[in-house]
C-alpha cells in the first residue's frame, strides 16, 4: 500500500482518464485501422478502381463502432460525421496510406518499431471507447446491464462486427469470416472489458472508473504490442477459455480445437500474415 501511495496511482489514473484523445491518439487509431484495411486482399485494387468505395471502407474501419452503437441507441448512423476534424484527419490518413508516392507513408507506419507505438496508442482509444459506450448506455438504460455490455462491446469492436458489410463495399462476400464465429483477441477483450466497466458502472466492482480505465488500457496495450511484435494471433484468454468452456459447454473450445484451427481465419486475425504475404509478392514482382 505504501508503494501505491508513493506512486500516487489514483492521481495518475485521474490524469490519464482525462487526457484528450484528439489528435494524437485518434491519429494513431486511424493509421492502424486503415493500415489493416490495406492488408486486406484486393483493397489496393479497389482503391485504384473506385476511390469512393475505398474511402467508404476506410471510414467504416475508423468509425464503424460509432455508427453501429448509434444505431443501437436509436441515433442517426451518420451522427458522428458531424465531427469534421475527425473525418478530415481520417481521410488524410487514408489518402497517404493508399496514394502517397513510392508508398513512403505506408512504409514508415508499417515499420515495426513505429507500428508497435501506434498499436499501443490505438488500444488507449479502444479502452476509452468501451468505457464511454457503457457510460452512454447507462444514461439511456439505467438498469439495462445487458444493454450496457452490448453497447460497450460494440464500441470496442464495432469495426470487426461490421467486417462483412465492409467486404461488400469491396465486392467481396465471405460469410465464413464472421467475427462472432471466429472472435479475435480484440473482440474478446472488448466483451470482457465491457463487462468490467458495466460492473463498475453498477457499483458492483469496487474500483474507481479512472483506475479501471488505466489498468485495462495497460493490459490491452501490452498484449497487443507483444502479439504484434511476435506476429502472434493467439489470445491470453485461451487457457482460461478452454477450461471454462470444457467445464460449462462440454469442450466447446477444447474438443473443437482442430476444427477451430482449420476454420478460415477472420481478416482481423491475420493482418500481419497478409502484410508479410503482400510484401513477399511485391518483392517477387520487383525481381
Amino acid at each position: 500500500m505504501e508503494v501505491l501511495a508513493a506512486l500516487n496511482l489514483g492521481e495518475i489514473a485521474q490524469t490519464f482518464s482525462k487526457m484528450g484523445m484528439f489528435p494524437v491518439f485518434d491519429l494513431a487509431y486511424y493509421i492502424v485501422s486503415i493500415l489493416y484495411l490495406k492488408y486486406e486482399p484486393g483493397s489496393v485494387e479497389v482503391s485504384r478502381r473506385s476511390p469512393v468505395a475505398s474511402w467508404l471502407c476506410a471510414m467504416l474501419y475508423c468509425f464503424g463502432s460509432y455508427i453501429l452503437a448509434d444505431i443501437m441507441l436509436g441515433h442517426s448512423p451518420v451522427d458522428y460525421f458531424q465531427h469534421n476534424s475527425h473525418i478530415l484527419l481520417a481521410s488524410a490518413v487514408w489518402y497517404l496510406i493508399f496514394y502517397c508516392p513510392l508508398n513512403l507513408f505506408y512504409k514508415c507506419v508499417a515499420f515495426l518499431p513505429v507500428k508497435l507505438v501506434l498499436v499501443a496508442l490505438k488500444e488507449v482509444v479502444r479502452s476509452r471507447k468501451i468505457a464511454a459506450g457503457v457510460h452512454h448506455a447507462h444514461h439511456a438504460y439505467h438498469h439495462g446491464f445487458f444493454i450496457m455490455v452490448i453497447v460497450g462491446y460494440v464500441k470496442g469492436s464495432g469495426v470487426a462486427l461490421m467486417a462483412n458489410f465492409e467486404q461488400l463495399l469491396r465486392g467481396v462476400w465471405r460469410p465464413d469470416t464472421n467475427e462472432i464465429l471466429n472472435m479475435s483477441f480484440p473482440t474478446k477483450a472488448s466483451l470482457y472489458g465491457a463487462i468490467l466497466f458495466t460492473l463498475q458502472e453498477a457499483h458492483i466492482l469496487p474500483v474507481a472508473k479512472s483506475t479501471l480505465i488505466l489498468c485495462f488500457t495497460l493490459f490491452m496495450a501490452t498484449s497487443k504490442v507483444v502479439m504484434t511484435a511476435r506476429h502472434s494471433h493467439g489470445s491470453p484468454f485461451a487457457l482460461i477459455e478452454s477450461w471454462v468452456c470444457h467445464f460449462l459447454f462440454g469442450s466447446a473450445l477444447g474438443g473443437g480445437e482442430e476444427d477451430h484451427h482449420a476454420a478460415p481465419a477472420s481478416p482481423l486475425k491475420t493482418k500481419e500474415e497478409l502484410s508479410e504475404g503482400a510484401r513477399k509478392r511485391k518483392t517477387k514482382k520487383a525481381e
